[in-house]
């Protein structure tokens, strides 16, 4: 049975402009097959298209277009089936998840939303779609940092990557393609940084069997058995793993360490790191990586902005004339999600002049505020939505 149903576009812009938009509709059961076309040529229009019952419509199939798309909360329902069934080709199903994070930043789209479009997604198997996805639930960590539903975050990327885990095991695949090695280092690595227990212990193991000249790690793993190794390690661990780094020949395998140096829990031994990236071990262009690669929890990221504060005559002389000095700025403010913050790092910049790094102050001070809004406008209803799936 089929029924007519309209769709309303708009467009959003500041100032007189005028825009031609070229659109185009196609169902979730044929999305290939586009079904209404038009050019958005006025602020607004309306247009009715016949699908079947139930059946979800795709604007933009192929993601072509260079615009977002929002869709009701039941129009993302009704899409849901296609991104479970993989019936929506890759590239729909990475800018459907895209457009409507970006829109729920900004208030004009349900985090909620957002979060159950992303846990119809566990049966994924894109590379691509799946580093998106852990790229947005990594910000949606940072955003949550400070609330008690982080760990039912956790909980929820756990569950939702768990059988992409599975499906991709720990060893390499005779003939795999470059992306699924890719995929299995992700799915470990989120597995790993979220606490499954199972991941961390193998990780170890396989650590300590590389370590000690046994089995050595696939290079594409490394990275990924560093950082859960010292997520859950402790003072021992993370002695090892510098005494490791002083080993290596290669510089290569020394970038692998170094950046994932930070990701050690203790404050004690997060300042430890911050100290060791300005010491005779570390490359001067590379100070900067190791402290980024403290920022990914939340004492990290205020022990950092801590150290840059202490550290900042002596870094900026270091890195004035260069973009490090505004990718030193960046990695250590914009990880903060409330005005207070972002007064604080107003204040200091206005009394630490930094022009090299001026629009990279502003961009983070915009960061700020815009997730300090986000958590105001959608804290409550995440945490609700969060705690009632999952259960600790």
């Amino acid at each position: 049975m089929y029924h007519y149903r309209s769709v309303q576009f708009l467009i959003r812009a500041d100032g007189d402009f005028k825009w031609m938009v070229p659109i185009s509709i196609a169902t979730a059961s044929q999305p290939t097959k586009v079904i209404e076309k038009l050019v958005l040529d006025q602020p607004s229009v309306s247009v009715t298209v016949s699908a079947a019952d139930s059946e979800g419509i795709k604007i933009n199939p192929g993601t072509v277009g260079f615009y977002r798309v929002q869709y009701s909360s039941e129009m993302l329902e009704a899409l849901l089936p296609g991104i479970r069934d993989q019936v929506l080709p890759a590239r729909d199903r990475l800018g459907l998840e895209s457009d409507m994070f970006a829109l729920a930043k900004t208030g004009q789209a349900s985090t909620v939303d957002v979060l159950k479009l992303i846990e119809a997604f566990e049966n994924e198997t894109d590379y691509t779609v799946w580093m998106e996805i852990a790229t947005n639930l990594g910000l949606m960590g940072v955003l949550l940092a400070e609330t008690d539903c982080r760990p039912h975050l956790r909980g929820f990327v756990k569950q939702l990557f768990t059988k992409v885990y599975k499906k991709m095991g720990w060893d390499m695949v005779e003939n795999e393609s470059h992306l699924n090695a890719l995929l299995r280092a992700l799915a470990i690595r989120v597995m790993g940084r979220n606490g499954h227990e199972p991941t961390v212990e193998e990780a170890r193991r396989r650590f300590k069997a590389h370590r000690s000249g046994g089995d050595q790690l696939p290079a594409d793993l490394r990275n990924a058995v560093y950082l859960i190794v010292l997520t859950h390690g402790d003072e021992d661990t993370l002695n090892d793993m510098i005494a490791f780094y002083k080993e290596q020949d290669l510089q290569e395998e020394k970038d692998r360490i170094q950046r994932s140096l930070g990701a050690i829990q203790d404050p004690a031994l997060i300042r430890k790191v911050l100290e060791f990236s300005m010491g005779e071990h570390v490359r001067s262009q590379d100070t900067v990586f190791v402290i980024s690669g403290v920022t990914g929890t939340k004492q990290g990221r205020e022990q950092a902005w801590e150290f840059l504060q202490e550290k900042w005559s002596e870094l900026h002389e270091r890195y004035s004339g260069g973009f490090l000095l505004s990718r030193l700025v960046q990695s250590c403010t914009e990880g903060f999600a409330t005005e207070a913050r972002a007064v604080e790092v107003e204040e200091f910049f206005k009394n630490h002049p930094a022009p090299a790094a001026e629009r990279t102050v502003q961009q983070s001070l915009e960061n700020i505020r815009l997730k300090a809004k986000w958590l105001a406008r959608d804290g409550e209803s995440i945490s609700q939505w969060l705690k009632e799936k999952i259960q600790l």
